[in-house]
């Protein structure tokens, strides 16, 4: 289901004047350009081909992305957890990553994907809604609101997981963070209508209201966060998602009312 979004313009000095979304685009720069870089784009000679590629893969996510036991205990995963723990890709086993500070890969983890789809989907939804919320609320404020509620739906994640044998897996991608964007843009624009490509009838292009759109798709989280197996963390968008709405509940200003 691909999405688009109207656009939303200020007026000044009677002409219209759309601020570009400078933070945006630069998130959506960099996001591509560490994925391309990685192991998991296929593109850089120094990861290797095949097998190969592969391994350096993992070793490449357990470095640099989130593990919930590791964000809980303040410390990267020992040789022992790491050989009782499963191993993602087989004939690949996981190496210790010493030196590795777990506070800090709540955020590189953020800019991780593992795989051309993963980054597609992302980037798509953060290309047609992140503009509009950066707008409102300002770059710098964006920018911080972005990462802070991708650190906390990862936080959250693994608190949930505490004391569950995925705890040791990783966590990568930008979708928390994404997801608050989503849930600031609903509480913005409930009634802005967005068009959508509804598979069902052959990908015909409609136009709903956004409360309706992002309130099925956070249904559709909600609801996998219970039924779906493992490989995609819908907790972590279930999290952003109220994460973000709560924080434009917070920038939303009543216009004053008029006397008379």
């Amino acid at each position: 289901m691909a999405l688009a979004a109207p656009g939303h313009t200020d007026t000044r000095d009677g002409g219209p004047v759309v601020p570009a979304a400078v933070v945006t685009y630069g998130l959506i720069a960099v996001n591509t350009l560490v994925f391309l870089l990685g192991p998991a784009a296929g593109l850089n000679p120094l990861y290797g081909t095949g097998q190969a590629r592969v391994c350096a893969e993992q070793r490449y996510e357990q470095r640099w992305g989130a593990v919930p036991a590791e964000l809980l205990a303040g410390r990267p995963l020992t040789a022992g957890q790491l050989a009782e723990a499963p191993d993602p890709v087989p004939g690949c086993p996981a190496a210790p990553t010493p030196g590795k500070r777990p506070a800090v890969s709540v955020l590189t983890g953020l800019f991780l994907h593992a795989g051309w789809l993963h980054l597609a989907g992302n980037l798509l939804f953060l290309h047609v809604f992140g503009p509009t919320v950066e707008r409102r609320v300002g770059r710098a404020r964006f920018l911080l609101f972005y990462l802070a509620a991708g650190s906390l739906a990862t936080y959250g994640f693994a608190l949930a997981e505490a004391h569950s044998p995925d705890s040791t897996r990783v966590l990568i991608g930008a979708s928390g963070a994404i997801s608050a964007v989503l849930g600031a843009y609903l509480r913005f624009h409930p009634r802005s209508r967005v068009t959508t490509l509804v598979p069902l009838l052959l990908f015909l292009p409609l136009r709903f209201p956004a409360w309706l759109v992002l309130g099925l798709w956070f249904a559709l989280q909600w609801w996998s966060v219970h039924s779906a197996g493992p490989g995609v963390a819908y907790l972590v968008h279930v999290i952003g998602f109220c994460a973000g709405f709560l924080f434009a509940c917070t920038v939303v200003r009543h216009p004053p009312r008029r006397p008379g």
